[in-house]
């Protein structure tokens, strides 16, 4: 029965007929009140009663259709709806008493009213009663059914492909089907709004997802815009977060497959994820630059266990290199990456794991020699901001030392290109880890100046990566699987973040074009509210904000910004073929000097005399500076940052510490 309803059209004509029936029962029923209350003269005789049946029916029903009255389904019935049949009755019985004059027929008026008046009532009457039948009976057959009632957020191409796709996909043989009930569709195009998209009633606009998500029992939502600008994919996303409901997406259009048999669009729906609020779309490279420069070469990769280490080791395996060689001091992170390269791509990639500290020059100096890579991804390093404030002597010998090593080891052993992996925290330190950071751009510049140098130094710089290895996510996600409040350091902290794939394709795309000496920074649009994605990804758990989980303000860490930055106000901008990747200008640094106080803070780090240290790091990098000082003089703005939600209540329910 209820397949049957879904066939929009048989619906269409079902209602029609059902109105025409009630039109003439109408009819009957004033002239059966008529002759009830002696009203003769008001009354009609047979011939006239059947006329009138038939213009009233032809006129009402034209009107009908006219204003929209079967546009929507039952069950989407509101007041406008129901104002509609009261429009189309009264128009009609009005065209009905303007034909019935001209023919000459004798009605009283008022039985021309009275009539309106019954037809309105039982056709109204009728389509409330119906509406709630068959929201219960159908309600009844989806609560034992397998697929899940599904709200789809977007009425165009992908939104069409879908649904057909889900009807499709359930009546082949041997395919599994799948987990979506389509009931209805979402879009803010005014013209859909009353259409069906085989059966599916494209009911509303965004802005009323968490009302029809109430009254439908709209179990799950997916997003259907991959073509949808970065605000308004914000914007429907926060709203679809405030339903508690699991919200699903598609990839972005640059992503999405189209047209091809084999890969349907249902198939590529996943899971909303954090990365999706980020507020822009993923970044592009081209991938033929990236495979030329790295297919049949020798590629090692310090750090290749670690979270950029391990994607960037993922990535190079795609494009046939020659050789990967993993060295990572951790040997846990390492052996889980080779275990996954293995079962991935079995003896057709030459890999080798190697355990070793960057620290270790005689060490590196060795596998140097042994396996002659021709590419160095340098990601080994000290990251954890407050554990280096507290252990600063770890960050200069880890960073500064290491980096040095291994660059001026793959200087002498004409490496072709050495890609040293930087962060925003190296623009203006306000921590030794950032200062030391900064330390090894300038170690880049420096060995890019030398004379008779062959090898390429690059340095490559973005902010915040996802999912990374102490990155702020994974810690928000656990404290809420564990029921603890979400801490946040600061309420107006803010900070860039990107994807790790998009990280690393950064880092690929710079070194396939970079010449040497160059600092790549990836245009990552405005930086996010950290209070903000937390509120977002508790939403996306289903729970609310301050209310289910609460957030707690703890402070500001040792050494950290309220604001980062990407570039330097020295440094400046120049464009690169790629739009979303900058280059920025080298400062002068005097060799003689650089190299004079990079000798004095190795000495004073190997001797863990950390106050000469700390001194040297100083007269290293001249913009570091305490995050006191930079923070009393950094005013933040809505306009420095991406917000998700103006909520006032986000100042309820929440603790500082």
């Amino acid at each position: 029965m209820k397949n049957v309803f879904k066939q929009f059209r048989f619906r269409k004509v079902f209602l029609a007929l059902a109105d025409a029936f009630l039109i003439a029962v109408s009819s009957l029923t004033t002239n059966f009140l008529f002759n009830g209350l002696h009203l003769y003269s008001y009354a009609l005789f047979s011939r006239e009663l059947f006329i009138s049946i038939i213009i009233s029916n032809i006129c009402c029903i034209g009107c009908l259709i006219i204003v929209g009255a079967y546009r929507h389904m039952w069950r989407y019935f509101n007041i406008r709806d129901y104002l509609s049949c009261v429009y189309g009755i009264v128009l009609g019985q009005a065209i009905t008493f303007v034909f019935i004059y001209i023919a000459s027929v004798k009605i009283h008026w008022l039985y021309i009213i009275t009539h309106s008046i019954f037809a309105v009532l039982f056709i109204c009457l009728f389509r409330l009663v119906f509406k709630h039948t068959f929201i219960e009976i159908s309600d009844t057959e989806s609560s034992s059914s397998p697929y899940k009632r599904t709200m789809i957020i977007g009425a165009g191409r992908a939104g069409v492909t879908i649904i057909r796709e889900i009807f499709g996909i359930r009546t082949l043989p041997d395919v599994k089907n799948t987990p979506y009930e389509p009931v209805c569709v979402i879009d803010d195009d005014a013209a859909k709004i009353g259409t069906e998209i085989d059966g599916v009633q494209v009911v509303g606009t965004t802005g009323e997802i968490q009302r029809f998500a109430d009254e439908l029992n709209i179990e799950q939502i997916i997003f259907a815009i991959p073509s949808c600008s970065e605000e308004d994919r914000q914007r429907i996303l926060d709203i679809c977060s405030k339903t508690s409901l699991p919200v699903k997406v598609i990839p972005f259009i640059s992503n999405v497959v189209f047209g091809d048999e084999n890969k349907l669009i249902v198939d590529q729906i996943h899971d909303i994820k954090v990365e999706d609020l980020l507020g822009r779309k993923p970044i592009t490279f081209d991938n033929d630059d990236i495979k030329s420069f790295i297919t049949g070469k020798v590629c090692l990769v310090t750090g290749g266990g670690g979270s950029i280490g391990s994607e960037l080791v993922r990535q190079i395996a795609k494009y046939e290199p020659k050789q990967i060689i993993i060295v990572d001091i951790y040997e846990n992170s390492a052996y889980e990456i080779q275990q996954e390269l293995i079962m991935e791509y079995g003896s057709k990639l030459d890999l080798v794991t190697l355990i070793a500290s960057v620290r270790d020059y005689f060490r590196m100096n060795q596998i140097f020699e042994k396996y002659k890579p021709e590419l160095v991804f340098h990601a080994a390093a000290h990251k954890h901001v407050p554990l280096m404030e507290i252990s600063p002597m770890e960050a200069i010998k880890n960073n500064v030392v290491g980096t040095f090593n291994v660059a001026t080891i793959a200087q002498f052993h004409k490496v072709k290109k050495f890609v040293m992996i930087s962060t925003d925290k190296a623009v203006n330190p306000t921590n030794a880890m950032g200062a030391s950071k900064r330390c090894c751009e300038m170690i880049m510049q420096y060995l890019s100046k030398q004379d008779q140098n062959t090898t390429e130094f690059v340095t490559t710089r973005f902010g915040n990566v996802l999912g990374s290895n102490g990155s702020v996510i994974p810690l928000f996600k656990k404290q809420i699987e564990d029921g603890k409040p979400v801490t946040v350091t600061h309420p107006d902290i803010i900070r860039y973040f990107m994807t790790i794939p998009e990280a690393v394709s950064l880092v690929l795309e710079a070194a396939s074009f970079a010449k040497g000496g160059e600092v790549f920074v990836l245009d990552m649009g405005k930086p996010v509210r950290i209070v903000a994605l937390a509120e977002n990804l508790i939403r996306l758990y289903g729970k609310k904000p301050y209310k289910d989980v609460k957030i707690v303000f703890t402070g500001l860490r040792p050494g950290e910004k309220i604001k980062e930055e990407l570039l330097m106000d020295e440094e400046g901008l120049k464009k690169t073929s790629n739009k979303l990747i900058f280059i920025g200008s080298q400062i002068d640094i005097d060799p003689d000097s650089f190299i004079e106080k990079l000798e004095k803070l190795k000495e004073a780090a190997q001797k863990n005399n950390e106050a000469v240290a700390i001194q040297a790091l100083h007269e290293m990098v001249p913009t570091f500076t305490t995050p006191e000082e930079f923070n009393s003089r950094t005013v933040i703005s809505s306009s420095d940052y991406k917000d998700y939600d103006n909520d006032n209540s986000r100042q309820k329910d929440t603790v500082t510490v």
